[in-house]
């Protein structure tokens, strides 16, 4: 418990201190927005770009470990959403944001430490995997769903609206360049790597102290109902379903399998409030689930730990 204690205080330090400071007005109005442009344009898109770079291309493409990652993460969304459709009435964007939410996971800021300090340096490489993962693929069929709800029309019109948003976001952009940089294998200059590392250093701490701006005036607890039903879905559906697949049914190498079903149940990631804020829908509600499941999770993550033997 300790070492899950050591990586989600700091989280919940650096959204006081973005709540804090809007509470005293020390960044203005618009503050939030401003610092959630700041991310979605500059730091994430260094952040996808140097990760993916960075990583060989048969060590992403491991099919057995992201099918067991990817395909809870499906079957999390689908239940998640068909339970919200029903339970939750909404928009398509919102329910797509809804499960999105309930399968989005922190696995950069809380994952890579969590995994070093079970398995040493050999645990970053599958919380690697899974970030570039969640940043490059899930993150980009977040924004196929939203441009498809958002940019009303028919037929082929639907399409072109949808790939011309998804083809100009900054996030599917810097991710593609990156998987290029990767598969060619070209060296990548010391000052660009640098200036990249700079600014994805900026990307998650900058996203926690919006959450936080934002929140100013807002109830953490509106919604309860559908609040515990997101943080079940995240923090104990998803990972049973991923040590189900890794496990049970995959029996893949004993490392990449814990890193599955760890990674699968760590709380909601700050990117999907980056996302929500950027299209004006769902912003309440995945912020507050961000913050209730990084609060649940140090029970639930131990309690894992424990069951799978982690030390």
């Amino acid at each position: 418990m300790s070492a899950v204690v050591q990586v989600v205080l700091p989280v919940f330090g650096i959204i006081l201190a973005g709540y804090l400071a809007g509470r005293r007005g020390l960044l203005g109005t618009g503050s939030s927005q401003a610092l959630n442009g700041f991310v979605y344009y500059v730091a994430l898109p260094a952040l996808f770009l140097i990760s993916m770079a960075r990583v060989e291309i048969d060590q992403i493409l491991n099919w057995p470990f992201l099918l067991a990652l990817g395909g809870a993460q499906l079957a999390t969304f689908l239940i998640s959403v068909l339970g919200a459709a029903v339970l939750f009435p909404a928009r398509f964007g919102t329910l797509s944001l809804h499960g999105m939410t309930a399968v989005f996971a922190n696995t950069g800021y809380m994952g890579i430490p969590l995994l070093q300090t079970a398995f040493g340096d050999v645990g970053t490489l599958p919380a690697v995997v899974a970030t570039v993962w969640h940043g490059a693929v899930v993150m980009g069929l977040g924004i196929v769903m939203l441009e498809a709800d958002f940019n009303r029309g028919s037929g082929l019109a639907i399409v072109a609206h949808v790939a011309k948003g998804v083809i100009s976001s900054p996030l599917v952009l810097s991710a593609a360049a990156g998987l290029a940089l990767s598969a060619l294998q070209l060296p990548i200059p010391a000052p660009f790597a640098t200036f990249c590392d700079i600014l994805a250093a900026a990307a998650a701490p900058c996203a926690l102290f919006a959450m936080g701006l934002f929140m100013v005036g807002r109830s953490v607890t509106a919604g309860a109902s559908e609040l515990g039903w997101l943080v079940a879905m995240k923090l104990l559906i998803q990972p049973a379903i991923a040590y189900f697949i890794a496990i049970e049914v995959l029996a893949i190498d004993r490392l990449w399998a814990i890193s599955a079903v760890v990674l699968s149940a760590l709380p909601t990631g700050a990117l999907v409030f980056i996302l929500a804020q950027q299209y004006g829908v769902y912003t309440q509600r995945s912020t507050s689930a961000i913050l209730l499941s990084t609060v649940a999770s140090v029970a639930t993550l131990s309690a894992l730990f424990a069951v799978l033997g982690v030390r």
